[in-house]
């Protein structure tokens, strides 16, 4: 019967077949929580932003006839008078890497309800957000104030490498950072034992379900997968 069904709805032309695919559709993605598909469709919107970057990077880089700055002596560290290529990137990389680790456990004990640990690992999570932030930062001022590099100009080579790396860094900082103050605000409302009890206000859910954090899970990776591409496409070329 159900075959059969399947059958008559798949036969259906015009107005009555566009109604019945929207109507399966629907169907299909009602148990889907709202929260949870807006932020696929958010980072879906995001994903063409970050690939438009990176795009226009490499055309910039493979059309100047100026020559591109070597990111292993840019980006390097002296330590006890001896420069690490790219010491300070492949710290922040580990740092990002491991806070998936952590919003994963969060994610984890967020399905068996355990508030404190839950919260815990949220905390965590932010703290690793925050210090590569910090990080950055750093990054930033010694290219500007030491390195003199600007958005306009480099002394290295390509002036392009300047407005490049501060629009590519820093729209991905920013997205860390907001990343950051969003889990803190989970982070309470789970400690706090909102979800459990189904609190009204901002960024809650129906009693007893923790679906937030995984929807800060979902954001929190996507960050984590967008500094890879970054990682290896302009640290690493």
């Amino acid at each position: 019967m159900a075959q059969d069904a399947a059958t008559d709805t798949a036969s259906l032309e015009g107005w009555q077949g566009a109604v019945s695919d929207w109507s399966s559709d629907q169907r299909a993605f009602k148990g889907v929580p709202w929260g949870k598909a807006m932020m696929w469709i958010f980072l879906l919107s995001d994903t063409f932003i970050f690939t438009c970057f990176l795009l226009s990077y490499m055309t910039v880089r493979m059309s100047t006839t100026a020559p591109w700055p070597y990111a292993s002596e840019i980006f390097a560290l002296s330590f006890g008078g001896e420069p690490i290529p790219l010491i300070l990137i492949a710290i922040m990389t580990f740092i990002l890497i491991t806070s998936s680790g952590t919003m994963v456990l969060a994610v984890n004990f967020g399905y068996r309800m355990d508030r404190k640990k839950t919260a815990i690992m949220l905390i965590i999570t932010a703290l690793f957000g925050a210090s590569f932030v910090g990080m950055q930062a750093f990054e930033w001022t010694k290219l500007i104030v030491e390195e003199g590099v600007r958005p306009w100009a480099n002394p290295f080579g390509a002036p392009q490498f300047g407005s490049v790396f501060f629009m590519i860094t820093g729209f991905h900082g920013f997205h860390v950072s907001v990343g950051v103050i969003f889990l803190l605000i989970v982070a309470r409302k789970v400690w706090r034992g909102d979800y459990d009890n189904g609190t009204k206000g901002f960024f809650t859910s129906r009693p007893g379900s923790y679906e937030h954090v995984e929807t800060m899970g979902l954001y929190w990776h996507f960050v984590d997968l967008v500094w890879v591409f970054i990682f290896a496409v302009f640290y690493l070329w």
